[in-house]
């Protein structure tokens, strides 16, 4: 098995290095960090993601083997406990609400929980070393993408029968962090950490179909595609920046964001009209889409450490998993 990342180092660096950045004052309404959402004590939140009603969301806690279930309305936070050592590190939940797949970095393996339940029914199976680390599902539900950090690989399941149909390789040492989908479920698109590129996969065909190389310094680790398809936006670690890629045409333009924001992942409004950018040094880009600018900074409690972030469906408020074992909610001020 090739070597893999220390997460906590990284993390722990990252956080280290925080520089204090000024709060640029927009001429709208600011986004504010409304609540804080306690998990388990050393959890270690990276993953997290909405049923598509709304009612729950689930937090993958990386440090503890526990899948967390936020209950929106209430804030109610119960858990799914899964096997010792299983390290899980993304979650997604399908298009019908059923089930959530969650990523065991750990044990190459993927846990598959009934949403109207909340427990753990299947386990999906990779190969030794897969190391998995992003999931995404087709629109129509029938297919999920699995990225594996481990070996480079990309896991295609059939979801009806919870089973991988088929591994697509990747260029060696890619280490691909995350995988997004397209609206219209054609392609599929792979953040690669190890060689600054994204990965577009032809859903048909079922591989590679192109590469779109990035700057030697972005180190991508997260990647989202727009409500309209029009553009992906990558949050490059090592960089500062994200890379908003024109995709139909695979150019690219570089968002700068603050020295020292150490971007961790981005989410796309419902409406497409701004993306959210998690930023481990404590704060939330939030970028208007139209200009690429950065329009404002949410500034999140001292040392929360921002991993992942998603909206919820209506786009009123969005949720933020946090190295230090909260999840913050974001809304813009009522008025």
């Amino acid at each position: 098995m090739k070597t893999t990342i220390n997460r906590s180092a990284l993390s722990l660096a990252a956080l280290a290095v925080f520089i204090a950045t000024p709060v640029i004052t927009p001429a709208f309404a600011l986004p504010v960090v409304t609540d804080t959402i306690s998990m388990p004590a050393g959890a270690r939140p990276s993953g997290l993601a909405f049923t598509p009603d709304g009612e729950k969301a689930y937090v993958a806690n990386y440090y503890i083997d526990v899948v967390s279930v936020i209950t929106t309305d209430s804030q109610e936070v119960n858990h799914i406990y899964l096997p010792s050592d299983s390290q899980p590190y993304a979650v997604e939940v399908s298009p019908d609400g059923k089930k959530a797949y969650v990523a065991n970095y750990g044990t190459d393996k993927i846990s598959v929980i009934s949403v109207e339940t909340d427990t753990v029914r299947k386990t999906i199976r990779l190969p030794a070393g897969s190391g998995p680390d992003g999931v995404a599902f087709s629109p129509n539900g029938k297919l999920a993408y699995v990225a594996n950090y481990g070996d480079s690989t990309v896991s295609v399941i059939t979801v009806a029968k919870d089973r991988v149909s088929k591994r697509i390789k990747l260029p060696a040492d890619s280490d691909p962090y995350s995988v997004a989908i397209s609206p219209d479920g054609k392609k599929a698109y792979v953040a690669n950490f190890g060689t600054h590129s994204v990965s577009v996969i032809n859903v048909a065909k079922g591989k590679v179909s192109s590469t779109i190389d990035l700057p030697a310094s972005a180190r991508p680790y997260h990647v989202a595609v727009s409500p309209n398809g029009s553009v992906a936006y990558v949050a490059n670690f090592d960089g500062d920046t994200v890379s908003a890629i024109t995709l139909a045409t695979g150019d690219w333009t570089t968002i700068e964001l603050p020295d020292g924001a150490v971007p961790k992942s981005v989410a796309f409004s419902p409406d497409g009209d701004q993306a959210y950018v998690a930023n481990f040094n404590g704060t939330v880009s939030v970028i208007t889409v139209s200009s690429g600018e950065v329009a404002t900074l949410v500034t999140l409690p001292e040392g929360s450490g921002p991993q992942y972030i998603a909206f919820s469906p209506d786009g009123e408020q969005a949720y933020v998993a946090n190295f230090n074992a909260t999840v913050s909610v974001i809304r813009e001020p009522v008025g």
